[in-house]
């Protein structure tokens, strides 16, 4: 629980919960990388978010990687239910995985988004740096 409540404090300082409602933001680091930040749901006590670069997956075209993320507003909590970097999870546990494997993947998941939290901060993203779709036209990257 406390990667949660990390990933929690980590997606505060990148973002400002209270003032996200449905819609597609855009950060760009100091990396040139522009970061996409799809607010698909606000609940009373609930975000959920996928939060990705614009980068595509050349077989698949997903984005790439991208993260689902829901945010428990009363718990003060983060967590990543779904992760894409280049496999899907079928593709790294096969179809029928033992609940054991699950939590394991589910833990590298949150541990991920932990560290790819930690560099965007390095990279200057933060809570004045979002702009709402269309793509900012000063973008000048791939």
């Amino acid at each position: 629980m406390d990667l949660y409540a990390d990933n929690f404090r980590r997606l505060q300082d990148l973002t400002d919960f209270d003032a996200l409602s449905p819609g597609v933001f855009y950060s760009e680091g100091q990396d040139g990388l522009l970061l996409r930040l799809e607010v698909l749901a606000r609940h009373n006590y609930t975000l959920e978010l996928k939060l990705s670069y614009t980068l595509r997956d050349d077989r698949t075209g997903a984005l790439d990687p991208s993260a689902m993320i829901r945010i428990y507003l009363d718990s003060a909590q983060a967590e990543v239910s779904h992760c894409y970097i280049g496999r899907r999870w079928q593709d790294v546990l096969g179809i029928h995985p033992t609940p054991a494997q699950m939590v394991s993947h589910r833990l590298r998941m949150n541990g991920f988004l932990n560290k790819w939290l930690l560099y965007l901060k390095q990279q200057k993203h933060g809570r004045s740096s979002w702009q709402a779709e269309p793509i900012p036209a000063a973008f000048t990257g791939n």
